[in-house]
C-alpha cells in the first residue's frame, strides 16, 4: 500500500511540516528527542534507533515511478497473468474462512483482498527488501514529504514496543510498507488484526493476519458492504462523453436510459456510477461503482487503481475485457509537454510528471469540450497539436 492522501491530510492537520534536511545524524537526534518527548523511555528511543542507517537506494526508488506511465491495456496485461488468477483461486480455497470471516465482519468481497494480494507481493512472496526503519527515516529527512513519512517512523516505535517491530530486521518496500498487503505503521496501529490468535499482528508471516487487517483498513476508508466496485460495460457510440469520468456520476437507471448496458451481467440496480473510459471512447469501459473510490485511498495512480479493481472482478468470475481499438496514447515526453500546456492554461494537472492521472484526465476533458472535440478525457496527438 503506497503513501497516499489520507496520510497527507493526518500530517497537515497535524501542523506545519516537520524539520528536513540537514546532517543526518543531527536529524536522528531530533526524531530521539521528539520521542522521548512523546513519553517513550529513553532507553527504548535508544534500542530502537541504535541500527538506522540513512539509505540512498531508497531516495532512487521514490524518483523512478516511471511504471505508472503505461497506458491501462499494457499494464493490466503485465499484472494480471493466468498463473496470478489461478493462485488466486487456490488461495480463495486455502483461506476460505478467513475470506468467511472478513465478509461477516467488513463486508469486503474476497477478490478485492485477492486482488491487492497479489499486485502488491505476489501472495507474500515478493514483500520488498528494504530496512523498513531506514526507509522511514530517510524519507522523513528527504525534504520531498515529510509530513508524510515522519509519523511512520513514531508508529513503528509503537509497534517495536508491542513485539511487532524489528528496526534491524523488519523489510519491506521502498515507502516503508510492511507485510503481504503493504500496510504502513501508522495503518497496521489503526487497522491490524491478529487473524490467526497468536497473540500477535504479523503481516509479514501471517496471510489471515494480513487480510484481516486489509480488509479492516477498507472497511475504515467507506467500505461499503455487499457492494460491487467496478463493472465492465458497453457503452453506445452516441454517448454523451462529457458525462464519462470520475468526477461525474449519475444513477444506474440514468445510465441505462442512455443506452449503457452491462457486458456480461445486468448493471447493479439502486446505486450510482461513473462511466470510466481507461483509454478513451474506444477502448474499454466500465462503470465505476461508489466502492471504487476507496480504491484511491489505498494507492493514487488511476492505471494501479482501475487494474487492481478489474482484476478483483476477474478473480471472481468476470471475462476478459474487450480491449477495443483505441486511438494511440501519448509517449511520457508528449504527456510532460501536454501537462504544461494544460497548466499555462490554467489546469492543475497534479504536477509535470508525465502519468495520466485524474487531474490531468479532467483537464484533457476541460479542453476536448472547449475544442469540440469528442470529450473523453484521452489525450491524443491530435488533442495536443491544437493546444
Amino acid at each position: 500500500m503506497r503513501p497516499d492522501l489520507a496520510l497527507l491530510i493526518l500530517g497537515l492537520l497535524a501542523g506545519p511540516a516537520s524539520a528536513c534536511g540537514g546532517n543526518f545524524g543531527g536529524f536522528v537526534a531530533d526524531l530521539k528527542s521528539e520521542a522521548v518527548s512523546r513519553g517513550h523511555a529513553p532507553a527504548t528511543v535508544e534500542r530502537f534507533f541504535a541500527s538506522v542507517r540513512q539509505d540512498p537506494k531508497v531516495l532512487r526508488a521514490d524518483r523512478a515511478q516511471g511504471v505508472f506511465q503505461k497506458d491501462f491495456i499494457t499494464f493490466s496485461r503485465a499484472l494480471i497473468s493466468k498463473n496470478r488468477i489461478v493462485n488466486g483461486q487456490r488461495n480463495a480455497q486455502k483461506y476460505a474462512s478467513t475470506f468467511r470471516r472478513i465478509a461477516r465482519d467488513y463486508g469486503v468481497s474476497p477478490g478485492v483482498l485477492l486482488a491487492f494480494w497479489a499486485l502488491e507481493t505476489d501472495y507474500g512472496a515478493v514483500q520488498g527488501d528494504f530496512n523498513t526503519l531506514n526507509a522511514l527515516v530517510t524519507l522523513s529527512h528527504d525534504c520531498r514529504r515529510p509530513h508524510l513519512f515522519r509519523p511512520q517512523v513514531f508508529a513503528a516505535l509503537e509497534l517495536y514496543e508491542r513485539g511487532d517491530f524489528d528496526p534491524a530486521r523488519t523489510r519491506g518496500a521502498w515507502a516503508g510498507e510492511i507485510g503481504q498487503v503493504q500496510m504502513l505503521p501508522e495503518d497496521i496501529l489503526r487497522n491490524g488484526v491478529d487473524g490467526d490468535g497468536d497473540g500477535h499482528v504479523s503481516l509479514k508471516t501471517s496471510a489471515p493476519d494480513a487480510l484481516m487487517s486489509g480488509a479492516k483498513m477498507l472497511r475504515g476508508l467507506g467500505w461499503r458492504p455487499g457492494e460491487p466496485w467496478l463493472q465492465e460495460v458497453v457503452v453506445p457510440d452516441g454517448l454523451d462523453w462529457s458525462q464519462t469520468g470520475l468526477n461525474h456520476q449519475l444513477s444506474v437507471a440514468q445510465w441505462a436510459r442512455m443506452g449503457v448496458k452491462g457486458r456480461s451481467a445486468p448493471l447493479a440496480k439502486g446505486l450510482n456510477g461513473s462511466i470510466l473510459l481507461p483509454m478513451g471512447r474506444r477502448g474499454p469501459a466500465f462503470i465505476a461503482y461508489p466502492n471504487f473510490r476507496v480504491y484511491f485511498e489505498w494507492n493514487k495512480s488511476f492505471v494501479y487503481v482501475t487494474t487492481a479493481a478489474y482484476f478483483a472482478t476477474r478473480l471472481e468470475g468476470a471475462p476478459v475485457f474487450d480491449p477495443g481499438n483505441p486511438e494511440p496514447g501519448l509517449s511520457a515526453g508528449e504527456m510532460k509537454t501536454l501537462q504544461k500546456k494544460l497548466q499555462a492554461r490554467g489546469h492543475d494537472v497534479g504536477g509535470i510528471d508525465g502519468i495520466l492521472g485524474e487531474k490531468t484526465r479532467e483537464a484533457v476533458q476541460k479542453e476536448q469540450m472547449r475544442l469540440g472535440l469528442p470529450a473523453d478525457a484521452w489525450p491524443t496527438r491530435a488533442l495536443l497539436g491544437q493546444l
